[in-house]
């Protein structure tokens, strides 16, 4: 089989970007793509935001996002940051002195739109704040809150205001020779933010941090952020993504690393082929891979399975993927290691089978990862 490495057609041309650091995550450059998510407990109460940020950690989380609009939040930061295994993000809006807040108690980022904090002179409070702490800052522009010169300027949420906006808010930064900064241009509508991302991306050279905001429903907002956000990403565009669903934040985490995996930009955990079922199945593959996908959630190794429910496109599947289970007659379905066929098993014992294989085979790339490693 030709390795997916030298198969030109899935090849993507990443654009060049320089790289800041998130606390110790790198962003842009040569980085891995980044997967981001944001809490919706109150910050204020620092057990049940740190309870969540286990939960998004645990989904796969590289950097989490905090929102800080008050006192109270950024006096449980400190508690928050410190409990944490990722970088912090605060989320600023408005209030400066939250900002300087959020740097002191160690946020490795600070979320704000420069222009909208106040005058220089509380821009330039701001930067010092993050130099002194450490912290990167992201330039959040949002199309349902542009500047009111702006949308006077184009009538409308377009493109261009997008870019403009977020140009002068760079402006900001770059004043006070700040440049450890991303920058978003989210909209709702898909056609708007890819068109925004995609003007920015030709006219700057730092890090941009993808989404598509207020997305919607966990299928709904899946649906668009994959089609938005994946888009991008093909083209090479984007170093660090937030996929934003009225769902709970590990949900957030799972969708933005399926969108990675199915481009083949990163991937973490197992990768599921499997059919959608029909009269020829040979055993129950909806319910059968929901307790796959459940049971196999802690598996961070990189590796595929296949699980189809005849052998009409079963035998091929399986041939390209590491684990593979196909159904057959009677009760009884082929399981394939490596693409080669090995062995039958019955229904009643198919899914901890499958899981037992799974863990094995994770054990065994791991530890030929160690051993390549330390050769090195």
């Amino acid at each position: 089989m030709e390795p997916m490495s030298i198969r030109p057609w899935r090849d993507i041309a990443r654009r060049p970007s320089r790289q800041i650091m998130v606390g110790n995550v790198p962003v842009g450059g040569d980085a891995p793509v980044t997967v981001q998510t944001m809490t919706n407990t109150l910050t204020a109460d620092a057990k049940a935001t740190i309870d969540q940020i286990r939960r998004c950690e645990e989904a796969g989380a590289d950097i989490i996002r905090v929102s800080c609009p008050d006192e109270e939040s950024t006096g449980a930061l400190r508690q928050i940051v410190r409990a944490a295994n990722v970088p912090i993000v605060a989320d600023i809006h408005f209030h400066y002195k939250r900002a300087l807040e959020a740097a002191d108690a160690g946020a490795a980022c600070l979320r704000i739109n420069p222009g909208n904090i106040g005058s220089e002179q509380r821009v330039a409070e701001v930067v010092r704040a993050a130099k002194a702490n450490g912290c990167a800052i992201r330039i959040g522009v949002n199309a349902g809150s542009l500047e009111k010169d702006l949308l006077e300027k184009y009538g409308e949420p377009c493109p261009e205001a997008l870019v403009e906006s977020a140009l002068d808010h760079i402006r900001l930064l770059e004043d006070q020779d700040f440049r450890e900064y991303k920058v978003a241009v989210k909209a709702s509508d898909v056609f708007l933010a890819v068109a925004a991302y995609q003007q920015l991306a030709e006219t700057v050279d730092c890090p941009l941090h993808l989404g598509i905001t207020e997305a919607g429903g966990f299928v709904g907002g899946t649906v668009k952020s994959a089609i938005g956000i994946g888009s991008l990403l093909w083209f090479g565009i984007g170093d660090t993504i937030r996929v934003s669903l009225s769902a709970e934040p590990e949900e957030e985490v799972r969708v933005g690393f399926e969108i990675l995996k199915s481009l083949g930009i990163r991937n973490r955990g197992v990768r599921v082929v499997s059919c959608p079922s029909c009269a020829r199945q040979g055993f129950d593959v909806i319910r059968t891979v929901e307790k796959l996908e459940e049971r196999l959630a802690h598996i961070r190794t990189p590796m595929s399975l296949s699980v189809l429910g005849c052998v009409v496109n079963g035998p091929g599947e399986a041939r390209e993927t590491d684990i593979g289970i196909t159904g057959g007659g009677n009760g009884k379905h082929m399981v394939y290691l490596s693409g080669v066929t090995d062995h039958h098993v019955e229904d009643a014992a198919m899914v901890d089978h499958i899981v037992k294989l799974v863990e094995a085979k994770a054990v065994e790339i791991e530890a030929a990862k160690a051993g390549l490693e330390a050769a090195e």
